[in-house]
């Protein structure tokens, strides 16, 4: 016999049965009942898990399903069979339908004459055959089963027509267990909760820890900086993480945030006047509708905001052209644009002038945006206009 169970045959529990059987105790479902599953490993320690894989004949209808070992929990009473494959076992799917394709199952299936009145007592590797139709189904999983794999199996299909083409047909449906407090190796489309808060699993290289509601990414240590795509929720405010852009990112317990924030800069080069006595960000004759620039407010709440341009007011020498900034948080003006905090000059030969400033009180976190504002002092005559070329935002964090 090439499946051995422990604890199931009527005639007794050989020493053989005894050792390939022993898997320990799986990972936990519930407080009583074990999760099925393949127990993982392989040579060298190269894949996931390597137990019971099919291995299909290339051009026929038949296939292999190779050694290993799992754990076929049933109810509580009949309580977990463990079972080994110690030799390779054959399987021969039945010619496709002439019509229709179907989808066939490969289980690992326990019968228990005892429990099941079908009159074998006996662990086996078997094909649970699908109905050919026009959209196929999954045909249903037997009482106490492992599924293996699917196997589609197309219309027409046999051995003298090119046989099943395994690349394409099989799908690997495995699962796996291990023991209680291991880290489950598993599928990124395995969608079974965590047996306890506290359980970890290991999912295309990135650990998962279930927190009583969901699986949550682990960083790969703690305190340290986390890889670049290992993790798309922070597990404590003030991890950090590189971005997929090489950006030093910090959880601040919501959200990534840049590390060392800024500095953000805005400019344009295309010239614009205005003869508005009042600020205004849209100038005319220039292609930029306004001039903005969007920072996140640092941890120390203050930054140092600089702007400037080349300016002049056209036919006047007293006029004055000034450029002011305007802070808003959402719709919310947090500075107004004023003369107080604004770079002038005037006259009618162009002049680079500039001005820095520090706003503080920030909401640390939160996302602004700074408008540069224009207005003019001369407007009795459409004659004078203020200038403003080769415009400039910057936005520094204050530590």
């Amino acid at each position: 016999m090439n499946a051995r169970s422990a604890w199931l045959s009527p005639d007794g529990q050989t020493r053989e049965d005894t050792r390939v059987t022993q898997v320990g105790a799986v990972t936990p479902v519930t407080d009583s009942k074990g999760r099925s599953g393949v127990l993982p490993g392989s040579d060298n320690g190269l894949y996931r898990v390597t137990g019971l894989w099919l291995a299909g004949t290339a051009g026929a209808m038949t296939a292999t399903v190779s050694v290993g070992r799992a754990v076929v929990q049933s109810t509580l009473s009949r309580g977990a069979y463990p079972v080994a494959v110690t030799e390779p076992f054959p399987l021969t799917f039945t010619d496709g339908d002439a019509q229709y394709g179907r989808i066939d199952l490969v289980v690992l299936r326990i019968y228990d004459d005892v429990y099941d009145g079908l009159g074998r007592t006996e662990a086996a590797v078997e094909i649970v055959r699908g109905t050919p139709a026009a959209v196929p189904v999954v045909p249903a999983t037997p009482d106490v089963s492992l599924v293996l794999f699917t196997v589609a199996v197309g219309a027409g299909v046999s051995a003298g027509k090119a046989g099943i083409d395994w690349d394409t047909a099989r799908v690997d449906l495995r699962p796996t267990t291990v023991a209680i407090g291991g880290i489950l190796p598993t599928r990124s489309d395995d969608t079974a909760p965590g047996g306890y808060p506290g359980h970890y699993r290991d999912v295309n290289s990135t650990l998962q820890r279930w927190d009583s509601a969901a699986w949550v990414a682990y960083p790969k240590g703690v305190g340290g900086v986390v890889p670049a795509g290992v993790l798309t929720t922070g597990g404590y405010a003030g991890q950090y993480r590189d971005s997929s852009l090489g950006q030093l990112q910090r959880w601040n317990g919501s959200a990534w945030l840049p590390a060392v924030p800024g500095p953000a800069f805005a400019s344009s080069l295309d010239a614009g006047y205005t003869a508005s006595a009042t600020y205004t960000a849209t100038l005319i004759d220039t292609a930029l509708s306004a001039l903005t620039l969007t920072f996140t407010a640092p941890p120390s709440g203050a930054v140092i905001i600089g702007l400037g341009a080349r300016m002049y007011t056209s036919g006047s020498e007293a006029a004055q052209a000034h450029m002011s900034p305007q802070v808003t948080l959402g719709a919310t003006v947090i500075w107004a644009a004023d003369d107080e905090r604004a770079a002038s000059c005037s006259g009618a030969v162009g002049k680079s002038v500039s001005t820095q400033l520090r706003l503080g009180s920030l909401v640390a976190g939160s996302v602004y945006t700074v408008t540069a504002m224009h207005r003019s002092s001369y407007t009795t005559t459409t004659a004078v206009n203020s200038w403003f070329d080769t415009l400039f935002l910057r936005v520094d964090p204050i530590a």
